[in-house]
């Protein structure tokens, strides 16, 4: 007698297929925006490499803080899922990151989540079209058969690519066929290999370790190149060097790279515990080993247009910009821990890129999303766009592309119609997300009609000195938003042993919204005279044609130390012409002649409780942080603060917007500052923090009559919506009794009425 398995069949507008960040970016986003969804995952918990399974942090453009993205932490649901696991989870708990991103999910009325269920087959229609795919879950022993108009492959390898007949590329492309001057000469099959990670625990009694069987030597493991390099408190990817399988099919072989990962872990661990070479290691105890490898690469897939060096490199604008990147290009050596090769070469650009939607759907395809590492880029430019947090930044684009199209009856190519793509735009800029360079008019937006005024605003006038000195053993320099026109005379204390010359600089980036101080405008040599407490005074003959950022640079001289501050404010901040050994190799890149890569320098603040700001008095004050800022557009700090920040000594912080008229608002939305230039990396690294001190907690918003119309307490999420039912009608809105998390003046972003 034949059976058949039981079959549940499911329809949505948006089938999602993988659960990792980009596909619980997409399915959240395009649920939000009114569409139904259904989210495949062939795993029992969601993150991908994220979750517990793998437990790789995850990343985007901010790299560590280690390169010159200043404020570049990506916006919309991932920045919601970043805040919220600071929140819940600064220890960085892998499995409590897990519950957060469950917790996300299924908060999302619009999503069905299929956990454990991993589709096998794909039906396509006359046109090339996906109709339905089918997905088997062991846990249940059922088939499921999702029919949706539209679907997305964020699966990682692109099983619904592939199944479809989606065009795909594996391997490195050859120099000429893009013009990619890092490519190699000739097309290559050589990949980034996959990862397995280890947590071991201190248990307070000594713990034995017999190794298993199948686990390299001790002397196997002195034979790897880097052996040395293995220490014994290194928790989980911060061995990411432990990679194998880039010469081999990182689809099919999976298995056997896994093994050969398992024999290799396993070795390092017997190596550590018995090998004698680790002091005070008798009470440390093996807690976990990765059961899944840590994928890089495998299949990419081809959209319309394929993201080259040159788009990361020179940060080329795009019509179509949905989307952005950050993270380095980077590319490991194809025997990953068997090389003698470094672990991995990363070369940065000066500013952050901006991701064309043509490289979010296939090209033939029509009805087929590309989400995660599988988007259309080729394999140089996917060394920077394969990163987690810019994975699910760019699912945010398709998961709202994908409402857009089912709300309409569109393909995602119909979205290119200029007027499509910008209603498409201002969406994404509205959920929050952050679109390198792109500035769309929002004429649904009521506050954009509305004068606005504060009960105070902060006339910048300088950091007061606190305890602590700064020698100047590297350069530093204060980041300042300056406006056209004159550059103020900035002054700074310090503790000088010596009579000695102090150089200062005044540097600013030459791409405007970058954070590369690569274009030096003035030079002054200050003889300083030995003392406590001296005054530095420096004023730069310079005049600026436009408002930007400007590096007030002072050069390293072991004679001078430089007071610092307690006092931190938005958009302000102090760097240190440095570097983080974790994504560069020194204080300037220096990449190989020829390949197309820029040469400059990394100035790089530190994290909090560090990275204290330069005593200094500024005269006359910067006016930067004005009332009207909020609904110029930008909910980040880029040429400027973009911020309205209250007078520190302001009791009450109102902000208030008027309109000529009465109008009917059915929400609000305002944009806080939960501090963009930090990564919040989500698991293992923990910090020390679980809100962000600049981020306001709460406030009243007031009708023009005064009354209390809504009530925001206990906030620490970058955006906080307020939706009025029915419709409130008044001529004013007032956000009164601001109060932020922290010590420092209260800032805010953006306010969106409609």
């Amino acid at each position: 007698m034949k059976r058949a398995l039981r079959v549940t069949p499911l329809t949505a507008d948006f089938a999602v297929v993988g659960g990792g960040l980009a596909g619980i970016c997409a399915a959240i986003t395009a649920a939000r925006a009114g569409a139904k969804v259904v989210l495949v995952q062939d795993r029992s918990v969601l993150g991908g490499n994220a979750s517990s399974e793998v437990r790789l942090w995850a990343l985007g453009a901010t790299s560590h803080m280690g390169n010159n993205n200043r404020w570049a932490r990506e916006g919309g649901v991932i920045d919601e899922i970043l805040v919220e696991n600071l929140f819940r989870n600064p220890e960085g708990n892998p499995v409590v990151f897990d519950s957060v991103l469950i917790d996300k999910v299924a908060s999302e009325p619009g999503v069905q989540l299929l956990l454990d269920t991993a589709v096998f087959e794909v039906e396509t229609a006359a046109d090339g079209s996906i109709a339905r795919v089918r997905g088997f879950c062991a846990l249940d022993s059922s088939i499921y058969e999702i029919t949706a108009p539209l679907f997305a492959d964020c699966s990682g390898d692109g099983v619904v690519g592939f199944l479809a007949g989606a065009a795909f590329r594996i391997g490195q492309e050859a120099r000429g066929e893009f013009g990619e001057l890092y490519a190699p000469a000739e097309a290559s099959p050589e990949l980034l290999g996959h990862s397995i990670y280890f947590t071991s625990k201190d248990l307070g009694r000594p713990v034995r370790y017999v190794a298993p069987s199948f686990a390299l030597g001790i002397e196997d493991i002195r034979r790897i190149h880097r052996y040395r390099s293995f220490e014994a408190r290194s928790q989980a990817c911060n061995f990411w060097w432990i990679e194998f399988g880039g010469h081999l099919d990182t689809v099919h072989d999976s298995r056997a790279i896994k093994w050969e990962l398992w024999r290799v872990v396993y070795g390092v661990w017997n190596y550590i515990k018995n090998s004698g070479v680790f002091p005070g290691v008798e009470n440390l105890a093996l807690e976990w080993v990765g059961p899944v490898p840590g994928k890089r690469e495998s299949r990419r897939f081809e959209g319309d247009v394929m993201i080259t060096q040159q788009d990361v490199v020179e940060q080329r604008p795009q019509a179509d910009a949905v989307s952005g990147g950050g993270w380095a290009l980077d590319h490991h050596p194809v025997e990953g821990v068997y090389s003698e090769k470094p672990g991995c070469t990363q070369w940065h650009a000066k500013g952050v890129y901006p991701i064309p939607y043509r490289a979010l759907y296939s090209r033939n395809v029509p009805n087929l999303f590309l989400g995660g590492r599988l988007i259309s880029a080729s394999h140089i430019a996917f060394g920077s766009t394969r990163v987690m947090v810019t994975c699910a930044h760019n699912g945010q684009a398709i998961g709202m592309a994908a409402a857009l199209c089912a709300r309409e009856g569109w393909r995602p190519r119909d979205l290119l119609v200029p007027e499509r793509m910008e209603l498409l735009q201002r969406q994404l800029l509205r959920a929050g997300q952050f679109i390198p360079g792109l500035d769309v008019a929002d004429p649904g937006d009521l506050a954009r009609e509305a004068g606005v005024t504060a009960s105070s605003t902060w006339q910048f006038a300088g950091f007061a000195p606190g305890g602590d000195r700064l020698k100047l053993e590297t350069p530093a320099a204060l980041l300042l938003p300056l406006e056209a026109g004159a550059v103020p005379a900035v002054t700074f204390s310090a503790d000088v042993a010596a009579d000695t010359v102090l150089l200062a600089e005044l540097r600013v980036a030459e791409r405007s919204g970058n954070f590369t101080p690569d274009r030096t405008l003035s030079r002054l040599e200050l003889p300083v005279a030995a003392g406590r407490d001296v005054p530095i005074e420096i004023a730069f003959p310079v005049s600026l044609d436009r408002p930007q950022y400007a590096f007030v640079c002072l050069m390293d001289n072991d004679a001078v130390s430089m007071r610092l501050s307690e006092e931190r404010v938005t958009g302000l901040l102090t760097v240190r012409r440095k570097f983080l050994g974790s994504v560069a190799v020194a204080a300037e890149q220096d990449p190989p002649p020829g390949s197309g890569i820029d040469r400059f320098e990394f100035w790089i603040p530190g994290r909090r409780p560090g990275g204290k700001n330069l005593a200094c008095t500024i005269q006359p004050p910067l006016r930067c942080f004005a009332p009207e800022n909020v609904t110029n557009g930008r909910a980040r700090p880029m040429d400027g603060t973009n911020a309205w920040v209250a007078d520190p000594g302001d009791r009450s912080p109102e902000l208030r917007l008027s309109w000529e008229r009465p109008r009917s608002i059915a929400s609000l939305e305002v944009s806080l500052d939960s501090d963009f230039d930090h990564p919040m990396e989500s698991v293992i690294m923990g910090h020390p923090e679980t809100v962000t001190p600049f981020t306001v907690r709460e406030f009243d918003v007031l009708d023009g009559a005064g009354a209390v119309v809504a009530r925001c307490r206990d906030n620490h999420q970058t955006r906080w919506r307020h939706v009025f039912d029915p419709p409130l009608t008044t001529a004013s809105l007032s956000l009164a009794g601001l109060r932020a998390n922290g010590p420092h003046p209260v800032a805010v972003f953006e306010v969106r009425c409609y």
